[in-house]
Order: C-alpha cells, then structure tokens, then sequence
C-alpha cells in the first residue's frame, strides 16, 4: 500500500522546498509520491518545482492562472496513483511527522476518511488569532448540524482518505470552499467510516503569508448549506480540470 501526497501551492517559494523535505523525511513505511500543483505562482516557486522536478522528487502540475485550492486539489487527485492519499498545505503550518496517527485508522482497515483535528487536544499548536478559532468552531458546528458528524475541525488540511473514496466524488468548488463541500460529500456517501484523530499545528500570521479570509468564512456557510441540502450535492466521478 503507498501514499500519494497531493500538496497544492500559491506563491509559497519561502518554504515550498522545506515542506516537500519534511514530507519526504516522514516515518513511514510505504512506497510515497509527492504530488505538487503550482496554482499560477507569481514569486519564485515556480523555480524551485523545476529544480525538485529534476532531481526526480516530486510530479508537478502547473496551472496558467490563479484558480483556487479546490482546482489545484482536482488536478493533483487526477494523478495520484497510491491507494491512499494525503493532502498538504506547502506553508508549513501542517507537520508531516504527523501523517503517522493520520494514516493508522486507514491501514488498520478501521476508516475511509481521517481527518486531522487541530482542535482534538493532544498535539502542540500555536496560540494566534482567537477570533480565527471562534469562526472555525462556528463553521464546524453548522456542518455538524447538517452532516450528524461530530467533528471538532472540519476546515482542517490535514484530510486523508482511500484513492476509491475520493473517486466517487465530483469536485465542484475552486477555492476554499473545497473544505466544507469534501466534508459533505464524504459524509452523503453510503457506507463511508469518517475518523478523527489529533494533529499538531504551527499557525502563521497573515504577514507570514497566510491567505484565508473573512469572505471565505462566508463562502463556507454558503457552501455548508449547498453541499448538505442540495438533493443531487453528492455527485460522482471526478470534476474536468
């Protein structure tokens, strides 16, 4: 069994190389691909994926423009070839030291989908923004109201799942709002075993480079409320890239 590592980047050239050597440097004991899909970066990153290219360490995808993290998750889901696969933000506030607790619910057979809470308790995380926290707990309750899941982190990265699960479903949102639509769509379909276990994070500030906003606070609800109440939100088969 192997993991496929799908991280998709906008204008992270100060610390994609970083990211890809902890990804590589990660305890496991599995065949990995890393996956990287540069979204349109305006600022470097683009050669420094041609360099990690040529040393034959990662697979790149490259967008024209600017399309958001949901079109950059289609294009690197659409290549991965392992049986499970991981998905990892480039700005270093996700440890891949952790893809070991993430990934165990999958190999021990126990779960489908695992996502990796920054709000569980248990991992070290930065102490920053509150009312950022109080908006996440906020979007994760009203998923929760409409999904009947109880999870503590829906807006997490940190969300792994089998290649078979992910091909079932059809990938509609371009930006952020890929969170809350994954969450729900995983939760519509039948027979799916969601798990949740603690992670570790190191939040950045918005001078560091961090890119989520209000706005995409309020695109979430939108898309909470699409994604769980429309009849036909499930979808299967993968969205065109």
């Amino acid at each position: 069994m192997g993991l496929s590592i799908v991280i998709p980047v906008y204008n992270e050239a100060t610390t994609l190389e970083a990211i890809v050597e902890r990804v590589l440097a990660a305890p496991l004991e599995m065949d990995r691909e890393v996956i990287v899909v540069d979204d349109g970066s305006t600022d470097g990153t683009s050669g420094t994926l041609a360099r990690l290219e040529r040393g034959g360490r990662v697979r790149v995808v490259r967008h024209a423009h600017n399309r958001g993290k949901g079109a950059a998750l289609r294009s690197g889901f659409r290549l991965a070839s392992q049986d499970l696969i991981v998905v990892q933000d480039a700005d270093l506030e996700y440890d891949p030291r952790d893809y070991r607790q993430l990934l165990q619910p999958l190999l021990d057979g126990r779960a489908d989908v695992v996502f990796g809470s920054r709000f569980a308790g248990g991992g070290a995380h930065r102490a920053l923004y509150f009312w950022g926290w109080v908006g996440n707990r906020l979007l994760t309750l009203l998923s929760n109201l409409l999904t009947n899941l109880n999870l503590t982190d829906m807006e997490t990265c940190y969300k792994a799942f089998r290649r078979d699960v992910i091909a079932r479903i059809r990938i509609e949102e371009d930006r952020f709002g890929v969170e809350p639509e994954l969450t729900a769509k995983f939760a519509r379909l039948p027979g799916i075993r969601i798990y949740e276990v603690s992670i570790s994070y190191a939040a950045r500030t918005y001078a560091e480079g961090k890119k989520i906003g209000w706005r995409d606070g309020l695109h979430a609800v939108w898309c909470i409320l699409k994604y769980n109440l429309r009849p036909d939100a499930g979808g299967s088969g993968r969205s065109p890239v």
